[in-house]
């Protein structure tokens, strides 16, 4: 069973940026395809990006794509999403997940959620 831990939940002001990572155990790290999800209150989960297994191939949510960046450490166990010039409408809970195949967008086919981490942009 994968474990997913996220961190680095905060608030930020409107413009400014903020890292957030994501611990993964419980099978090897390179098995994993990592993503990023977002959700806000009455609202579906958004997907934001994702990675492949090595990390040298990545896909965004087209209005993100930019601003958003998605790195990961193999020797870590980690992932993480790097947030620039960030908008109030990008408050959310954002949730890290992980599978084994590439190329979704779709929350249904992301078989591992972590417990998901507020981030919060004012104004």
């Amino acid at each position: 069973q994968v474990q997913l831990v996220e961190s680095g939940e905060g608030l930020v002001q409107a413009g400014g940026s903020l890292r957030l990572s994501c611990a993964a155990s419980g099978r090897p790290f390179s098995d994993l395809v990592m993503g990023w999800f977002r959700q806000t209150a009455g609202r579906q989960r958004e997907f934001v990006a994702a990675i492949s297994w090595s990390g040298n191939s990545t896909y965004y949510a087209h209005s993100l794509k930019g601003r958003f960046a998605i790195s990961r450490d193999n020797n870590k166990n980690m992932v993480y999403l790097q947030m620039n010039s960030l908008k109030p409408e990008d408050t959310a809970v954002y949730y890290c997940a992980a599978d084994l195949t590439y190329g979704s967008r779709d929350e249904g086919e992301f078989t591992y959620w972590g417990q998901g981490t507020q981030v919060t942009v004012s104004s």
